[in-house]
């Protein structure tokens, strides 16, 4: 995968998990005062870092879920394994990157694991 489309997809990534972190800190006074006790740093830092408990007990189900995805995919990164099916090991197209930053399967796999569920 190219060098600049991972790191387009990074910079997308902690985009995402800004906006999350801004929209919970607007909406959540305890969440407010958790982000200024964190030492100061701009929000791309604080998009970094890894989540407390305290925070996640903040959190709505579906944030903490879309976190966790953003955090694991920029893991995935961090360890050049960004873009590679879970499952399989093949490459996720770029197209679906693009639509899902932070998805863990091609979409074969997906289809799969979807048709499980039904």
């Amino acid at each position: 995968m190219e060098k600049d489309f991972v790191f387009d997809m990074k910079n997308k990534l902690i985009k995402m998990k800004k906006e999350i972190l801004k929209h919970l800190a607007a909406e959540s006074e305890e969440f407010q005062n958790i982000l200024e006790d964190i030492d100061p740093k701009d929000l791309a830092d604080i998009a970094a870092d890894d989540l407390d408990k305290k925070t996640l007990e903040i959190l709505g189900s579906k944030d903490v879920v879309r976190l966790n995805l953003i955090d694991a995919a920029l893991s995935r990164i961090e360890n050049e394994r960004y873009g590679i099916c879970m499952q399989c090991g093949k490459k996720i197209p770029e197209a679906r990157l693009e639509a899902i930053p932070y998805a863990l399967l091609c979409v074969e796999c997906k289809s799969r694991e979807e048709k499980k569920i039904s």
